[in-house]
């Protein structure tokens, strides 16, 4: 499930354009018209034809009814016969036109930009890296829960909980107190994260202080 940006990473995208190359193949624009008028034909065809095969002749009418009839459905049929040939002269027009143009080849007031990527693909990366790590914590917290669809939810108020961080210089040491959550069973799993963080003695970036996590305990309350 997508979540809302709460950090504000879809802000540092960059604004603006940046020119393609030249060569590069986009989709013509004459074709893309071309196939939008096919399909609009082809509606009014399969439209028309739903329309004449809907209109029946009723048993009991009089010969000028039936007179009637035979001629609405010929005009009908007419109609249909128009249609189809219109929609073959338009097929036939999209398959001259050539689905795809080098940029250069296009009108000049057809020709676009695209938005600026660079720091956009830094962004997605970011967010690719998180979702990585919470799906591996969410694999972690299912081996103690009894419904497996309740990881992912679990880890995301784990994440969204308050911690209590305590640097520990001399033993180079820096622990995470996690704060303990609603339920017995959440916390029997939540407990089981800290155990598995912390058996992979992980360094907190920029320090020299090994990772330890662990559930506030009664202990430690003020």
């Amino acid at each position: 499930m997508c979540q809302p940006d709460k950090h504000g990473l879809d802000q540092l995208a960059e604004d603006g354009t940046e020119r393609l190359p030249d060569t590069t193949l986009v989709v013509n624009p004459a074709w893309r018209r071309a196939d939008a008028a096919v399909r609009r034909q082809r509606v009014l065809v399969t439209r028309a034809h739903a329309e004449f095969g809907a209109k029946q002749l009723s048993a009991g009418l009089e010969a000028d009814a039936v007179a009637a009839f035979k001629k609405t459905k010929g005009q009908q049929l007419e109609q249909i016969t128009q249609q189809e040939q219109t929609l073959q002269e338009l097929k036939k027009a999209g398959q001259e036109t050539p689905h795809q143009l080098p940029l250069k080849d296009l009108p000049q007031t057809e020709r676009f930009a695209q938005l600026k990527t660079a720091r956009k693909h830094f962004v997605d990366t970011l967010k690719l890296i998180a979702y990585r790590a919470e799906t591996a914590l969410v694999l972690l917290a299912r081996e103690k829960l009894a419904r497996l669809d309740d990881g992912r939810a679990l880890v995301r108020q784990v994440l969204s909980s308050a911690a209590d961080l305590h640097p520990d210089l001399q033993n180079k040491t820096l622990t995470v107190r996690l704060h303990r959550l609603a339920t017995a069973a959440h916390d029997q799993s939540l407990q089981h994260l800290c155990a598995e963080l912390t058996a992979a003695e992980t360094i907190y970036p920029g320090t020299d202080l090994r990772l330890i996590f662990e559930p506030v305990a009664a202990t430690h309350l003020p």
